[in-house]
């Protein structure tokens, strides 16, 4: 029989063994939430337009925001969970933008953001994101606007836009004495994208002491009568000419130059050139793009981080050609490469943790190159390629370690 102090003991070790099959189902139920909790994506909320002016734009830069999130996922996930893109319309409209991001911040409680596309967006955008704390990083603007208010949370993956013509002022410095230029001409709307890059432009090249025969005040490119300016560069006969222009512009400079027997030794507009068969067309053929410069800040074939996959990538999934890749994909990329990095250094998604660690000075890096930010949030390494047209195709010209081809100079002196 078993006696009295016998049936506590057993009694006693029942509930200790109770206690512990307890404690364990609860273990295993936390494991098992800690299991689901892994499997909860985590939210990025951005705002694109895809409508109004920036509409092309936008449907670009989703593509690039997609494809960074379909490789992350491909991949395990970032820190192990998914990544989600929530994605609402701005219509290109400064007002609907700064909606946009507090819809997402307040109502739809993301968890990140990435930006929109242009400086003017990005400005509008920038006072919401702030407010509420979050890392804004960017990679569609870069005007020097954006930087003025010194938004500590704020950082821009690509090139800074006044920068983009400085490896233009380069290579024509590094010309031999013997041939360098001796005047240049400059003519530029008054676009936040456009002007600061002749304006720095012109610096560099004054520096070098290249005279400076022309440099009207910025234009409105939507009122003003472009054959004036275009007409006004011929007469001024400057060795070079620096074009502040999208592709409208530089149409009209172009057909002017040719119909006045004008041919510069070395033209370059900030944009127009680089759109491929819509700048053939807009000129009037293969034979009217001969020997024009244009600058940018990515570029197919470039050597740079993961750019072979995200080339092979886009072709994968949204067809075409490697040449027909807007920028505007490399950019949105990046954004979300520099994000990966910052977390899988800091282990986590915390926004003020990530804002301390891009300011750290540690080095990112991109499809586009390296990024490095400044206290404005500007990247300090960034580089503008420089590309020409010669017999028909766009070609990367220099820095010498990235061009294809020499760049073709017509010393006509």
């Amino acid at each position: 029989m078993i006696d009295v102090l016998e049936r506590r003991t057993i009694k006693s070790a029942l509930s200790i063994i109770a206690v512990l099959v307890m404690s364990l189902g609860g273990l295993s139920a936390c494991a098992q939430n800690q299991i689901t909790n892994s499997q909860t994506p985590i939210a990025i909320g951005i705002s694109l337009s895809f409508a109004g002016d920036f509409k092309d734009d936008g449907q670009a830069m989703k593509q690039g925001y997609q494809l960074w999130a379909d490789n992350v996922n491909n991949n395990g996930g970032l820190l192990g969970r998914p990544v989600k893109l929530i994605i609402l319309d701005d219509k290109s409209d400064p007002d609907q933008v700064a909606k946009n991001y507090s819809t997402l911040i307040h109502t739809n409680h993301v968890d990140l953001v990435f930006g929109p596309f242009s400086s003017l967006l990005t400005k509008a955008a920038a006072p919401v994101v702030r407010a509420a704390g979050y890392a804004f990083i960017e990679g569609a603007g870069g005007a020097p606007s954006v930087f003025t208010n010194k938004w500590n949370n704020l950082f821009a993956v690509s090139l800074p836009v006044e920068k983009n013509l400085a490896t233009f002022a380069y290579f024509i410095l590094s010309l031999p004495q013997i041939i360098r230029p001796k005047t240049a001409a400059f003519a530029t709307s008054d676009d936040p994208f456009t002007f600061p890059q002749v304006v720095y432009a012109r610096q560099l090249l004054e520096q070098g002491r290249i005279k400076t025969v022309y440099d009207p005040q910025p234009y409105d490119s939507a009122k003003a009568n472009i054959t004036i300016y275009a007409n006004q560069a011929v007469q001024a006969n400057a060795d070079v000419v620096i074009l502040g222009t999208l592709l409208p512009d530089i149409t009209t400079y172009i057909k002017v130059f040719k119909q006045r027997h004008y041919n510069p030794k070395a033209l370059i507009a900030t944009a127009g050139p680089d759109l491929g068969q819509d700048f053939i067309n807009a000129v009037g053929g293969v034979k009217n793009t001969e020997g024009v410069f244009v600058p940018n800040g990515w570029y197919p074939q470039a050597k740079n981080f993961q750019n072979a996959q995200m080339v092979h990538d886009y072709v994968a999934q949204y067809g075409g050609t490697v040449d027909q890749i807007n920028a505007d994909v490399a950019e949105a990329y990046s954004v979300g490469q520099v994000l990966q990095q910052a977390v899988n250094n800091k282990h986590s998604i915390v926004n003020r943790i990530l804002i301390i660690e891009l300011h750290s000075g540690d080095v990112f890096n991109t499809v586009q190159g390296t990024a490095k930010f400044d206290d404005t949030g500007q990247n300090t390494t960034a580089l503008a390629y420089l590309f020409q047209w010669q017999h028909g195709q766009l070609l990367t010209v220099y820095p010498n370690f990235a061009a294809s081809v020499i760049p073709e100079y017509s010393d006509n002196s």
